[in-house]
């Protein structure tokens, strides 16, 4: 086995692996308005809007805004991402109550099609199945105005039992 690089070393290495194999100039500090770690997440959060809800199911609105967008104008790959992961993990709530600690052990997306930047898309979560240890939530993005579905996700949470002291 080869040495651990040091911290000043590896940035180093990503400095040159920017430069040299992508093309970009990289900086080794993080701007201060990025440091924040929930800055997606309000983000993404300022993007959707609650529908309804019910134990079980849940839906939503979500705007495509230039902000979640990828070069291409479609909503960015990492963006369903964590808009599934925040509303499965909500859908779950629904059913399985704030006692019990969730932990996400597998979140599967299928990207079907574009979302169009300006384009607004219904995502419904609802439980698949959940018991005692586990919960699993289907999550669809389809197209308000043609309903056509775009992305899918699937989420699989296990569920911590309360201790009893």
């Amino acid at each position: 086995m080869g040495m651990v690089p040091s911290n000043s070393e590896l940035g180093s290495l990503l400095d040159v692996f920017f430069r040299d194999v992508i093309g970009v100039k990289s900086s080794t500090t993080v701007p201060s308005h990025l440091e924040n770690k929930d800055t997606f997440s309000l983000l993404i959060r300022g993007l959707l809007k609650l529908t309804h809800i019910h134990p079980g199911h849940i839906s939503c609105s979500l705007s495509v805004k230039p902000p979640v967008t990828n070069a291409y104008g479609g909503l960015h790959g990492g963006a369903v991402a964590s808009v599934a992961e925040m509303i499965a993990i909500a859908c779950a709530r629904t059913v399985v109550g704030k006692e019990k600690e969730l932990f996400l052990g597998e979140l599967s997306n299928s990207y079907l099609s574009a979302a169009p930047q300006n384009a607004e898309v219904i995502v419904d979560a609802s439980i698949v199945r959940s018991g005692r240890n586990l919960t699993v939530v289907a999550v669809e993005f389809r197209m308000k105005e043609s309903e056509k579905l775009v992305y899918t996700s699937r989420a699989t949470f296990y569920n911590m039992p309360v201790a009893n002291l």
